[in-house]
């Protein structure tokens, strides 16, 4: 039988017991009232142990998942630290990048224009030396043309003089004056 049981037990018989004319008081037979209550008092000690085991199981259960809830949370903060630690080196590491593109973009624009005026140089350079050696073949063949061939010198005959002392005979492959 549990506390509650013999609570029962007692209101029944303080409900049970003769009333008194004209009072709200009763009789109740001593012995057994006080018998009730000493089993009751007997009683008492069981139920508070339990409570009391109740308590502390509720308190152990409790702090276990204090200490779960606590190594939950400082789980998903170092999980939040490291991806946010992640992100930040991933971010970091594009913006680098960017900057590394954008220099080397500006370093190849400024070596493509400097190899373009190397080139562009060395091209005028170039033609300026191939218009002097144009101009060179260009006098060399003219003076070739103002002279007569050698073969047509063989025209002259036997004669020891040469062409160019008789000023109004033609050249060899020349129209006369």
């Amino acid at each position: 039988m549990d506390v509650h049981d013999k609570l029962d037990e007692v209101v029944s018989v303080v409900e049970n017991a003769r009333s008194m004319p004209m009072s709200a008081s009763c009789i109740v037979h001593r012995g057994e009232l006080l018998g009730l209550l000493e089993e009751l008092r007997e009683l008492l000690p069981e139920e508070f142990r339990h409570a009391q085991l109740l308590l502390t199981d509720r308190e152990a259960v409790v702090d276990e998942g204090r200490q779960e809830a606590a190594r939950i949370v400082a789980a998903a903060e170092a999980e939040r630290d490291r991806l946010t630690s992640e992100s930040e080196v991933y971010a970091e590491a594009v913006r680098a990048a960017d900057r590394i593109r954008t220099v080397a973009r500006e370093e190849a624009e400024t070596m493509r224009g400097e190899v373009d005026d190397y080139v562009d140089t060395k091209l005028a350079n170039f033609e300026v030396a191939l218009d002097k050696t144009l101009t060179a073949v260009h006098r060399g063949r003219e003076k070739l043309r103002e002279r007569s061939p050698i073969e047509d010198w063989a025209h002259y005959g036997d004669d020891t003089s040469h062409p160019l002392d008789d000023p109004e005979r033609p050249l060899p492959g020349r129209a006369g004056p």
